[in-house]
């Protein structure tokens, strides 16, 4: 699929989702911020650049780590970033700049943040190499870069319950683009191909449970699989919801239906210059 293709498939999908995305059974993302901002060990007053922000997640909570520092978030979404501003609005925030940018024309001065984070953005783009080694340049020398990312196994067995229904209805997985960076290897080799040092990649898991199976609905309808249940013809999507949320729901005991979200978050630095 050509370049601008994607771009505009991505923009239409992630603007359809918006008003979903901050959904209380989404929560991994706020939960996963947090612990990116801890990582981070920030003085205070840095410029950060926040790399495909969606819905502010990482800046949000990043923000109250700089008391005299700014955040420069970045979205292909207009729809993600109108969130993004009435969040942070709403919880007056004043340190975060929201801009409608393509990632990989960003369009700052090389060296013109201390630090730049792209929260599970970095494999939507074909060319990951490219991408790093592209936010990589809008860091100062010494400066950090922190990617999170999925690992390998996340969501399951839920996410295979959902392809094998969405395969037996004749809809086929998308490219597993994301699996590359979804174990430490992968990542450690995607910093090293940008220059990158001190890498560190450290996994944790941010999984909950969920009440019940509409709450995995709420994900699928308001995330990237929303596209693919699209692929449904209309009289099929809700016998496929009903069918899909029957078996996810025969997962549930006590504590409800467990969640995985392992989560990687591997940190580098650009190299000084002598």
């Amino acid at each position: 699929m050509a370049d601008q293709q994607m771009k505009s498939l991505l923009k239409q999908m992630f603007d359809t989702v918006s008003g979903g995305y901050d959904n209380k059974a989404l929560r991994f993302f706020p939960k996963s911020a947090e612990h990116m901002a801890d990582l981070l060990n920030l003085r205070g007053n840095e410029h950060i650049l926040d790399v495909a922000c969606g819905t502010g997640h990482a800046s949000l909570a990043i923000a109250p780590k700089l008391p005299k520092g700014r955040i420069t978030a970045v979205d292909l979404s207009p729809g993600m970033l109108d969130q993004a501003r009435r969040k942070t609005a709403s919880e007056d925030i004043r340190n975060v700049e929201f801009l409608e940018r393509d990632m990989q024309d960003l369009g700052f001065d090389n060296g013109a943040f201390d630090a730049a984070v792209c929260a599970f953005g970095i494999f939507f783009v074909e060319d990951m190499d490219a991408q790093l080694s592209h936010i990589a340049s809008a860091v100062r020398p010494g400066g950090r870069i922190m990617i999170t990312s999925f690992q390998n196994d996340y969501f399951q067995p839920l996410r295979d319950m959902l392809f094998d229904r969405l395969a037996a209805y004749g809809v086929q997985n998308p490219p597993h683009a994301w699996k590359r960076v979804s174990n430490e290897a992968g990542c450690r080799q995607l910093f090293k191909k940008a220059g990158l040092t001190n890498v560190r990649v450290e996994a944790k898991n941010v999984g909950y449970y969920l009440d019940n199976a509409n709450e995995w609905w709420d994900i699928v309808w308001n995330a990237g699989y929303r596209r693919m249940v699209g692929q449904l013809p209309a009289n099929d999507q809700e016998r496929f919801k009903q069918e899909h949320l029957a078996e996810i729901e025969a997962l549930r005991n006590g504590d409800g239906i467990w969640l995985d979200v392992e989560v990687l978050f591997t940190v580098g630095t650009k190299v000084k210059i002598d």
